[in-house]
């Protein structure tokens, strides 16, 4: 039973510091401090009724777990850092719910950190992250800079890079190739009898990858160079119409416009559609990610698919197996990718 005496101390106490400490709570209890501690993190080693009291004052106290010094204690901290670009990029979500369901389902929690599109955010959030002493990463995208490369090598922290190929990664990979994408992408329109390609992208690293295959598969089909444009990442609805203006207005005009993203793609159909243009006869629109609201546009778009949720599975999967204890060997898994055909193509 939790009595008033001892809380008129840990009301003076938290005057003082502030803070509720967990000999507060064994205080408030009526038993030792690493009683306490074996309530809250093994409660298999103490009675019930031990562990109703040390509920009843951690209540009453307010007291929080200090997880950050657990860490340090059992070199685990059950945390994962998830690093993305950009938290509203879509396209990512399937793949960081995946991972957060996997890794929750194994008691571990996803710490996500927006790493912007420029190295010294990106520097920051992992200088950040690697001081909370995570118990594994998830990037999305490789990690450029052989400083930083070595930097997560020698911290020891296994780390799995997802959203992109390399035959050398940091430590794990599961991911598909951008290049080998847009290729199959130039292929798959001229297959359709479309001859006057062109590519909509942002300027991340990952969009100019992208750019080079289209461009290279085109060479090697014998058609013209494709036209390209270049919006700012993150895109929105309104690049992709921008962009289309952008290619309508050159000559000659293009008669199909692989985009970089749903979202550009979207944009492309509501230009299309402002300008009268029948989509796919006139123009064909390819997207990539294959978002829920695809197959409900008019027409329905056509898109690339990424399999996002087997790679956040999978790369949970890896970092899990890690952290268990597994030895250290290669993981470098090719996921592919699959062009769903639909009405914009």
């Amino acid at each position: 039973m939790v009595t008033d005496a001892p809380g008129s101390s840990l009301r003076s106490r938290r005057r003082t510091t502030g803070q509720v400490t967990i000999r507060d709570v064994a205080q408030l209890a009526g038993v030792a401090a690493i009683t306490v501690s074996r309530a809250l993190s093994n409660p298999a080693l103490v009675s019930e009724s031990v562990r109703e009291r040390v509920q009843l004052a951690v209540q009453a106290s307010g007291y929080v777990p200090n997880l950050i010094a657990g860490a340090l204690s059992s070199g685990n901290s059950r945390l994962v850092a998830a690093l993305v670009p950009a938290i509203s990029t879509l396209t990512l979500h399937p793949l960081l719910q995946a991972l957060e369901e996997t890794l929750d389902a194994h008691g571990y929690q996803m710490l996500l950190g927006q790493t912007g599109y420029n190295n010294e955010r990106l520097d920051a959030v992992l200088e950040t992250f690697l001081g909370r002493r995570p118990a594994g990463f998830v990037l999305t995208g490789l990690l450029a800079g052989e400083a930083r490369r070595q930097r997560l090598r020698a911290s020891g922290v296994p780390v799995v890079e997802t959203w992109d190929f390399s035959p050398d990664p940091v430590d794990m990979l599961v991911g598909f190739s951008h290049a080998e994408m847009a290729r199959a992408a130039a292929r798959y329109f001229h297959a359709r009898g479309y001859r006057r390609l062109a590519l909509l992208g942002a300027d991340d690293t990952r969009s100019m990858q992208r750019r080079q295959g289209f461009q290279e598969a085109a060479q090697e089909l014998g058609l013209a160079p494709p036209q390209l444009h270049t919006v700012k990442a993150p895109a929105t609805l309104h690049s992709g119409r921008e962009g289309l203006a952008q290619f309508l207005g050159a000559e000659p005009g293009v008669d199909s416009v692989f985009c970089s993203s749903d979202m550009l793609a979207m944009g492309v159909l509501i230009e299309a559609r402002q300008r009268q243009l029948e989509v796919p006869r006139e123009l064909a629109v390819l997207g990539v990610g294959d978002l829920s609201f695809a197959a409900d546009l008019e027409p329905a778009l056509s898109s690339i698919h990424l399999h996002g949720a087997a790679i956040g599975q999978r790369a949970a999967e890896c970092l899990l197996a890690r952290i268990g204890g597994a030895e250290r060997t290669a993981v470098v898994e090719n996921t592919g990718f699959s062009i769903i055909t639909r009405g914009t193509t």
